[in-house]
């Protein structure tokens, strides 16, 4: 890990960016980076040397997040519109695509998308119910008999 703080200190004293490249042991690009930042953020080495390494690093260069955060589709939903006439999972994933971008949210992709719900159904033992039709009736009595 880069010592931002080493940087600083050095820096404060007086020493070149390829003095400081040698004492700290880091790339000049970093060096570069890091005293660009540090006037950028106005930290100079009387604030970084009450700081933990941590601190300045979290100040000069603060992380972000890492992984996305994507908007579960609420399946229950998905399922119940799944069994209206017309109705295919292409069609909800771009509906569900618009309502994630008109809010800020981060859509999955459709193969996700369909992959959840695949899942979602597994887990429910979700089926789409049919009304009854006498075929079925026929076939239940013939059974029974």
């Amino acid at each position: 890990m880069t010592n931002y703080r080493e940087i600083l200190r050095l820096h404060s004293l007086g020493l070149t960016h390829r003095e400081i490249v040698d004492a700290a042991g880091c790339g000049r690009n970093t060096v570069t980076r890091t005293l660009a930042r540090a006037r950028e953020q106005k930290l100079d080495w009387q604030q970084a040397q009450s700081m933990s390494q941590q601190g300045v690093s979290q100040r000069l260069f603060p992380t972000e997040q890492k992984d996305p955060v994507y908007k579960m589709p609420d399946y229950e939903w998905v399922h119940r519109e799944m069994q209206k006439n017309g109705v295919t999972l292409s069609l909800l994933w771009v509906e569900y695509c618009e309502q994630c971008h008109q809010n800020g949210e981060l859509p999955y992709k459709s193969t996700q998308f369909n992959k959840y719900y695949a899942d979602y159904v597994h887990k429910t033992k979700a089926t789409v119910h049919f009304s009854c039709c006498s075929r079925s009736l026929k076939i239940s009595s013939a059974i029974s008999s």
